[in-house]
């Protein structure tokens, strides 16, 4: 796992992940028209069941869930189509 560390303030830290390392996991639920919808995802071991989808929208080669996790975080996940990955692009731990 590759760790990058950067110290804004002296009481601010980022960490940042790299995203292979981090691993998201995406089970779906495909509806009676077949399209798939986040129903749970695991960032490393850590299971978050998908308490509703706030949101989706399509892209050219991407669909976006704005999801709202079991923890309250808000999670806007990503998938490619063509490659059948999934990532994280935003996660916001206040509740809305």
């Amino acid at each position: 796992m590759s760790l990058i560390v950067e110290k804004l303030f002296s009481d601010t830290i980022i960490l940042y992940m790299r995203a292979e390392d981090f691993g998201v996991r995406v089970e779906c639920y495909a509806g009676y028209r077949g399209e798939q919808e986040p129903q749970r995802f695991w960032l490393g071991e850590r299971a978050i069941v998908v308490a509703d989808v706030l949101d989706r929208w399509l892209a050219p080669e991407h669909r976006y869930f704005k999801v709202r996790g079991d923890d309250a975080g808000t999670y806007i996940l990503r998938h490619d189509a063509c490659t059948d990955t999934w990532e994280l692009t935003l996660f916001d731990s206040r509740p809305i």
